[in-house]
């Protein structure tokens, strides 16, 4: 009984690395089915939309779901990505006084669940990227009519936004309208800029403030120093 014991042990024991090994090659191979899939999935879906676009560049990609309102009046450059559950429309008035446009240059990344809304002009510029549930938009609700639900009151008199090129936008970031971001910035998670921010800045809050700036006759990125006091920030 012994010996037959010992021997189903040892069997055992040289059953168990092999169903290991078997199962992390059926784990690598269903992933990577699932990646090829994904991949043709965006393929697919790019291939069904693009005509609808006001220009649509070679490269560029669109990760469904994807939400959209007046694709006509949007204009995508060469090698963008655009990843899923985003939002992204060109609005009208009634009147049609307004020429919405919007455009994502060369190169950009937009991440999954955001939102960029333009009723007159939001420019994203080239390899700008943007994280996720980011917020940009030229315009807000009107709301001054205090006997009608806002809802109904339309939108504000838009203000143009951009995103300067090489800037990054941190997670869960608003940006609203009238706001001109410069090159090569970073936008910190959570903050909400309400005002312009210069070129090589780093900013971060709500309000946004600049913290940081690239001094380029050091070549370093420096702690931004308070119009006021002349201390860093």
């Amino acid at each position: 009984m012994r010996h037959l014991e010992a021997n189903a042990m040892l069997l055992e024991g040289m059953r168990q690395p092999q169903m290991s090994r078997w199962r992390a090659v059926q784990r690598g191979f269903m992933e990577s089915a699932m990646d090829r899939w994904s991949r043709l999935r965006i393929r697919l879906f790019t291939r069904l939309i693009a005509g609808q676009f006001q220009q649509f560049g070679a490269g560029s990609r669109i990760e469904p779901p994807f939400r959209h309102r007046n694709l006509g009046a949007i204009s995508v450059e060469e090698d963008v990505m655009i990843h899923r559950d985003c939002w992204i429309q060109a609005v009208s008035t009634q009147d049609e006084v307004l020429s919405p446009k919007l455009i994502l240059k060369r190169g950009a990344g937009i991440g999954m669940g955001a939102t960029i809304s333009a009723a007159q002009s939001v420019l994203i510029g080239e390899y700008a990227l943007l994280a996720r549930n980011v917020y940009i938009s030229d315009h807000g609700h009107a709301f001054e009519n205090v006997k009608e639900p806002i809802m109904y009151q339309g939108i504000t008199e838009p203000r143009p936004v951009s995103i300067g090129r090489h800037s990054w936008l941190g997670q869960n970031a608003c940006v609203f309208p009238g706001v001109t971001i410069g090159q090569h910035c970073v936008i910190g998670a959570n903050s909400v800029v309400n005002s312009s921010i210069p070129d090589f800045s780093v900013a971060v809050g709500a309000p946004a403030r600049v913290v940081r700036k690239y001094n380029k006759e050091s070549g370093r990125w420096e702690a931004a120093k308070t119009e006021s006091s002349g201390l860093s920030a």
